[in-house]
């Protein structure tokens, strides 16, 4: 049997209005891998925008204050320790882009090679995210574990709420997505990851910031994706973790073997879609009630 372990790292950051607050994140950063690798992590998440702790200034200057790129000392920091300790770790920044900045997410793997970066694409442009440059696709990629290789996908946090962005990640062959999150995780935001690991017959681990940083409680999960087991009558429920509101590594194992059977011979997925239907999907066209002063193409 395959299984795969997933630390959620449940973290309070130092906030950027302490002169030293991002060499003390990467400090913080890198011992909860270590502690995740401890605890027998193949995957460390982070989550939201781990470098300044979701801290978005308004001023375009302070922004890209903020923001580092994707070979900086802090993301080259991360590749080494994931080579270290043998783990992957799917770290989040503001990234330095131009001509704004991207709220970002790098997947590194065990070997300290980083795999994919991805960019926010449903931004909240109704709040501070509005001054962001979007991302413009999402990613997929084979991860190599002690399990062999398992196909990893991401999206962060907002985009959960759009179901086109996991069942792109679906359609691109993932069978674990990744989600940075930073906001208050409640019954219908829970119930919108578990509607998205059901419908794909994925899993989904998402990790939030815990009780004690503006707007988040906690609450990280992983959900396995798996609704029906040959031995139950009826369905279960796919959430395998649910951590409380306060700061901590949490880990949860996954059966790939158990998941990949059920993608086999389940009816969800992509088994039975009709994408010759869909076309309105794809349609630009906006109509009253949801016309958006604010909204970006």
């Amino acid at each position: 049997m395959k299984h795969l372990s997933i630390a959620l790292l449940q973290l309070l950051p130092f906030s950027p209005e302490d002169e030293s607050y991002l060499e003390k994140n990467l400090k913080k950063g890198l011992e909860a891998c270590c502690q995740a690798k401890e605890k027998g992590a193949d995957i460390a998440l982070f989550p939201e925008m781990w470098n300044c702790g979701y801290k978005i200034p308004q001023s375009p200057q302070q922004q890209k204050r903020l923001a580092i790129s994707s070979e900086s000392h802090y993301l080259q920091e991360f590749r080494k320790a994931a080579a270290d300790l043998n783990m992957a770790i799917g770290i989040t920044f503001l990234e330095d882009y131009d001509p704004l900045p991207r709220n970002s997410f790098t997947l590194i793997d065990r070997h300290g090679h980083s795999l994919f970066t991805y960019a926010k694409v449903h931004t909240c442009d109704f709040g501070d995210e509005r001054s962001l440059t979007p991302g413009s696709q999402f990613y997929t990629a084979d991860l190599d574990t002690a399990c062999g290789p398992v196909n990893i996908g991401a999206m962060i946090c907002y985009d959960r709420e759009f179901p086109e962005s996991a069942r792109i990640l679906m359609l691109k062959g993932a069978e674990i997505i990744l989600v940075p999150n930073a906001c208050p995780m409640e019954i219908n935001r829970l119930s919108q990851l578990r509607g998205r690991a059901y419908e794909n017959m994925t899993a989904i681990a998402t990790c939030n910031y815990p009780k004690g940083q503006p707007d988040c409680n906690g609450h990280s999960t992983i959900f396995d994706g798996i609704a029906y087991l040959p031995e139950m009558d009826g369905s279960r429920d796919t959430c395998i973790l649910e951590a409380g509101e306060q700061e901590g590594i949490y880990l949860a194992s996954l059966d790939l073997d158990l998941l990949r059977h059920y993608r086999e011979e389940e009816v969800h997925g992509n088994a039975y879609r009709r994408p010759s239907l869909y076309h309105p999907l794809i349609e630009k066209d906006k109509k009253p009630p949801f016309i958006r002063k604010d909204y970006r193409q």
